[in-house]
């Protein structure tokens, strides 16, 4: 039986099936956090490098993710982080609209008061970031109040049709990089959610986070025609 060494090549970190999650871990995360650009090429040779571990375990890690989406593996391209066509991007925001709304309707009659407590919290801190150069700390509190909403809803079956969505790599692809600030009503609009939550209030929660979405899908650099009504500016959701 080997121990911190996955056959004899270097993976370290306790047993083989550890260490593989924990690589697809860590690979996903960079992923998800715009590390590599679309329809960037991943290599064994580097990732191997990169993640300290073996081409087995790359493989393994390069495998579920393919099945999951995050890249696609085509002969004489390899394997390649996801990029998205407008269709799909737009297909992806508007599944995420639906399935967002109904967790918001959901968490509006079962968060508790601790629940509430957190998501006003983080509220208030992303109005600290709502600044010239606050985009990705912004970025980071707002994946932080939609987790938020979506463990207080208790809702497993939308929870998983929601995270299987790949919709933080469609906003990675199609936000506005010369923006350096938060997209100005995204604070408002997440309060909106969140008075709808503290007031159980079912089809406010659902509403406010479909207008919410709505309007993050229109601040997306989409080429798509948004109503004379629809705020405009960089993406932040």
């Amino acid at each position: 039986m080997l121990s911190g060494v996955e056959n004899g090549r270097g993976d370290t970190t306790g047993s083989g099936g550890n260490r593989t999650s924990q690589a697809y871990q860590e690979l996903r995360g960079l992923i998800l956090s715009g590390h590599y650009e679309p329809d960037s090429r991943l290599t064994e040779s580097e990732l191997t490098t990169q993640l300290q571990v073996s081409r087995p375990t790359i493989r393994s890690v390069l495998a579920r993710l393919t099945q999951e989406g995050y890249v696609t593996a085509e002969a004489n391209r390899g394997v390649r982080t996801r990029s998205f066509s407008v269709d799909e991007a737009v297909e992806i925001l508007e599944s995420r609209a639906v399935l967002e709304s109904a967790l918001a309707a959901k968490a509006a009659e079962r968060a508790t008061d601790a629940e509430i407590a957190e998501m006003k919290q983080t509220c208030e801190r992303m109005w600290d970031w709502q600044v010239p150069g606050g985009r990705e700390e912004y970025w980071n509190l707002n994946r932080t109040f939609h987790e938020q909403v979506k463990r207080s809803a208790r809702q497993a079956t939308l929870t998983r049709f929601v995270d299987s969505l790949l919709y933080p790599l469609v906003f990675r692809q199609y936000r506005d990089e010369a923006s350096v600030a938060p997209r100005p009503e995204s604070v408002q609009e997440h309060e909106a959610i969140l008075a709808a939550i503290v007031t159980h209030n079912p089809e406010a929660a659902g509403a406010a986070m479909r207008h919410h979405l709505s309007a993050v899908r229109r601040a997306l650099q989409l080429n798509i025609t948004a109503p004379d009504d629809a705020p405009s500016g960089p993406l932040s959701c």
